[in-house]
């Protein structure tokens, strides 16, 4: 007996762990609700990834709130394995009145664009370049970024980028990355919303199509302590009102802008505060450190993958044009940081710099861990916390960083991450890698 199945469409939002939860409706109905929206509600916002929510926190029991569709923001495929379509759809979380509510991210993220706009004229171009791993395969042994390392798991690296590319993510290359099990999938340049929305996307394309196969597709920042880790790597670049690219100067230090260079300063001086929303799990600062191509100082570099802030390399072969391709890399960032609430905090961070007219930091080449103090201080050079409570001390030390949002939302992020790094206190780093690649 065959029955007929109509496919549902997730209308979802990212929490502060970077969980991607929501509601879904009949596809029949998103017409009749795309108005309103689904029910939400404001005590999400304290969810953990364990699946609990933190007490105390400001929201308690009552309240309700509405997650609002944005249709420009839908990521539909059927080419994932499942027996219905992959259908999502990023929302807004408002006010019942429809008024923005604090809590929403990705309205944090549109407010911090559409400010940088207003105060210098540039818009973001941005792109999420994510790392992850396999686990559950059979592989053969295979070499680092080999082909056959990509060909032992055919056919899931051609199955997900039509996957992606039929959900409209416009995907660009995909890799057998240097660790076990491991790949990278980048996207094209986007807006800077558009591109949020599509890391989501791709995360959760890549689980569901891994998970059809018998698979677990991890993005935990480190599958064990000494393992290779996984990064997500933002990658920026601004146009001017007339669509031109504004980043490069060939006169600049290594070829950045005077507004580049002071969005880079700004993003060095706040960095420490910045890392425990970037780099938001326990887990994160077993992959922060020294020599191991992360990130561990506050450094902005020409082609360094140690820096986190990396100048990407430009092509000039057959006469390209470098300012189009011109564009900058954070580093200090995996999926357990939000993407909306991360590139986010690097819009308002650049911005502040910008604002304050801030000089192109110094561009370091070497080892950090090799200087001196002395030379570490002119360098401008800091080391960024090393552990997540210590990530949280810095934010809440910096005052302009927590001045960005509202204080109920500070309590809550604060108040989950402590709840966070409270509950495996005890669990030593073995253990607390496995926990995170089941839960992410």
């Amino acid at each position: 007996m065959t029955s007929v199945v109509e496919p549902l469409v997730a209308i979802v939002t990212t929490d502060l762990s970077a969980i991607t939860r929501g509601r879904s409706v009949a596809e029949s109905r998103l017409d009749r609700i795309a108005a309103t929206g689904v029910g939400w509600l404001q005590a999400n916002l304290s969810l953990t990834p364990f699946n609990s929510i933190v007490t105390p926190n400001p929201w308690g029991s009552s309240g309700d709130l509405r997650l609002i569709p944005d249709r420009q923001a839908r990521f539909r495929t059927a080419r994932t394995g499942s027996p219905t379509p992959f259908d999502m759809i990023a929302g807004d979380i408002v006010e019942l009145d429809g008024s923005p509510w604090l809590g929403c991210t990705r309205t944090m993220l549109k407010d911090a664009l559409a400010e940088l706009t207003a105060a210098t004229g540039l818009s973001v171009i941005a792109a999420f370049e994510q790392e992850f791993q396999i686990s559950g395969a059979s592989f053969a042994p295979a070499h680092s970024l080999s082909l056959a390392a990509l060909r032992r798991a055919d056919p899931f690296a051609p199955a997900l980028m039509a996957a992606l590319e039929e959900a409209g993510v416009n995907p660009e290359v995909i890799i057998a990355e240097f660790g076990d099990e491991q790949f990278e999938v980048t996207h094209a340049p986007a807006d800077g919303l558009a591109a949020a929305d599509r890391c989501v996307a791709i995360r959760e394309i890549t689980r569901e199509l891994a998970r059809n196969l018998g698979w677990q597709a991890t993005f935990t920042p480190k599958t064990a302590p000494n393992a290779v880790g996984n990064g997500v790597h933002i990658h920026f670049s601004f146009i001017d009102a007339d669509g031109q690219p504004a980043t490069y100067d060939p006169s600049g230090p290594a070829g950045l802008s005077t507004k580049a260079g002071a969005f880079c300063a700004g993003v060095l001086r706040h960095l420490p505060a910045m890392t425990a929303l970037t780099a938001a799990s326990v887990s994160s600062y077993y992959r922060l450190k020294p020599h191991s191509w992360s990130s561990s100082y506050t450094w902005l570099a020409d082609r360094d993958r140690e820096a986190s802030l990396r100048i990407c390399p430009v092509a000039t072969i057959g006469g390209k044009d470098p300012s189009r391709q011109f564009n900058i890399e954070y580093r200090a960032a995996d999926a357990t940081g939000n993407p909306y609430l991360s590139l986010a905090a690097i819009v308002r961070a650049g911005l502040e710099g910008i604002k304050a007219n801030l000089p192109t930091p110094p561009l370091v080449s070497g080892d950090p861990t090799l200087m001196s103090e002395a030379e570490q201080g002119k360098l401008g050079l800091r080391r960024l916390p090393e552990t997540l409570p210590a990530a949280i001390d810095a934010l809440l030390a910096d005052g302009t960083v927590i001045g960005w949002f509202a204080p109920a939302f500070v309590e809550s992020f604060v108040g989950v991450k402590r709840h966070e790094a409270e509950r495996l206190a005890g669990l030593d780093p073995a253990a607390i890698c496995e926990l995170y690649r089941t839960l992410y």
